[in-house]
């Protein structure tokens, strides 16, 4: 539907304001975790998928790494197969696994492609099994009952962590009009399968391009201090002292360790902001405040 001339002058008037940010990021990468309520909600889907194909039509390079967790659980509960949990993270044997590829690499993957079709643009979807572009190993995790004096390893399943990034696919799409829209599953050498968690795919992918920034989108406001005051503008050493004294803690903090090291790395910027918030990418992107927490490395200049 075409605009109407009020929303053409208001989208001009964006646009002029933020054309300082356009030139500052146009041919930059911007990898972008797509996860929370902007990938439930119908109109955040919508939203999410003009601001990418806006990106990639003013010079920007967005690559889309998604989750699916509440979907995975939906399918296993509507399967009947028990999902189990452990320090939150899934077990997932040879056939869950299977359920989680088919979710994940199939019903997901293929929304997103289609999302952005609809918008205007064009996405091919991928999995970390394509030309095994995302080279992963087992995740053992650590867990410790109150009868243990030292926590055990645990073998989980199909539940990985990355080892390497191939980016010659990406580095030819980023030069063709296609968006990268990744599913977070690995392989080994000997062709096994792994679910691995999206946030640390897409700081691994980050890294590996040497991406202009990182982009979680959560279901919350960002980073709070004890009070519940939004932090941003945070330096990675600002953000150690913050884990330090407890600020920082439980299930923020394997999404601060990959903000971390995706800084760390080399990565310009990190942000978790709110995916609750209409079109909140652009708004990170492209004014002053933000929507959410910034982190960054001080001693990069």
């Amino acid at each position: 539907m075409p605009l109407s001339r009020d929303s053409a002058l208001e989208t001009a008037n964006v646009l002029s304001e933020s054309l300082p940010y356009i030139q500052r990021f146009a041919g930059k990468t911007l990898v972008i975790k797509y996860g929370g309520n902007a990938m439930t909600d119908k109109a955040l889907q919508a939203g999410f998928a003009r601001d990418i194909v806006l990106m990639k039509l003013i010079g920007i390079n967005p690559i889309v790494i998604h989750g699916g967790g509440p979907q995975i659980g939906q399918m296993l509960s509507d399967l009947n197969i028990e999902s189990k949990f452990i320090n939150g993270m899934r077990v997932t044997d040879s056939r869950t696994m299977e359920i989680v590829e088919m979710v994940l690499g199939g019903q997901v993957n293929k929304g997103i492609v289609d999302l952005i079709s609809r918008a205007g643009g064009k996405a091919i979807g991928l999995t970390g099994k394509d030309s095994g572009f995302i080279q992963a190993k087992k995740l053992f995790v650590k867990h410790q009952s109150e009868s243990m004096d030292t926590p055990e390893q645990i073998d989980i399943g199909h539940v990985g962590e990355v080892v390497s990034i191939d980016t010659s696919v990406l580095k030819v799409l980023e030069n063709s009009d296609l968006i990268p829209v990744i599913a977070p599953i690995g392989v080994d050498s000997e062709g096994n399968s792994y679910n691995i968690n999206a946030d640390l795919v897409a700081g691994k992918v980050a890294e590996a391009v040497n991406a202009e920034k990182l982009i979680l989108l959560t279901n919350i406001a960002g980073l709070q201090d004890k009070a519940g005051n939004v932090l941003t503008g945070l330096s990675t050493l600002e953000v150690d002292a913050l884990i330090a004294d407890g600020t920082i803690y439980g299930g923020m903090l394997p999404k601060i360790s990959c903000a971390l090291s995706a800084v760390n790395a080399g990565v310009t910027s990190a942000h978790i902001i709110d995916g609750r918030v209409p079109h909140a990418t652009l708004l990170e992107i492209f004014t002053d405040a933000g929507v959410g927490t910034l982190i960054s490395n001080s001693s990069q200049t």
